[in-house]
C-alpha cells in the first residue's frame, strides 16, 4: 500500500511540475490577440488612425487601430500606408515632448 501511495504522489508532483514548466514557457512568449488574415484593398482616411501594429505571420501586414478600437489590416507596401505610419509616429513623438 505504501508503494501505491508513493507512486500516486510521484505522478501528482510530476504532473504539477510539467504544468508549471509548460505554463512558464508559453507565457514568456508574447501572444497576439488579433491577427490579420485578410487585407483591405481600399485607401482609408489616415486621420482616423491612432495606432498601428506590424505583422509578418501569417501574412505581411499593417494593422491600423482607430480611436474606437476598430482594427483594419492593409498591405504595408502602399504609399498611403507608409504616410499613415509616419503620421502616427510623428504624433507619438509630439506627445512625448
Amino acid at each position: 500500500m505504501k508503494l501505491h501511495t508513493a507512486a500516486i504522489l510521484l505522478l501528482f508532483w510530476l504532473g504539477v511540475f510539467t504544468v508549471h514548466t509548460v505554463k512558464g514557457n508559453a507565457s514568456s512568449q508574447p501572444m497576439r490577440k488579433f491577427s490579420c488574415v485578410k487585407l483591405s484593398t481600399k485607401q482609408l482616411n489616415i486621420r482616423n488612425f491612432v495606432n498601428y501594429e506590424k505583422q509578418q505571420v501569417p501574412i505581411d501586414a499593417i494593422m491600423f487601430i482607430t480611436a474606437g478600437g476598430i482594427r483594419i489590416c492593409v498591405s504595408p507596401n502602399q504609399k498611403w500606408v507608409q504616410a499613415a505610419i509616419k503620421r502616427i509616429d510623428e504624433s507619438r513623438a509630439a506627445k512625448r515632448k
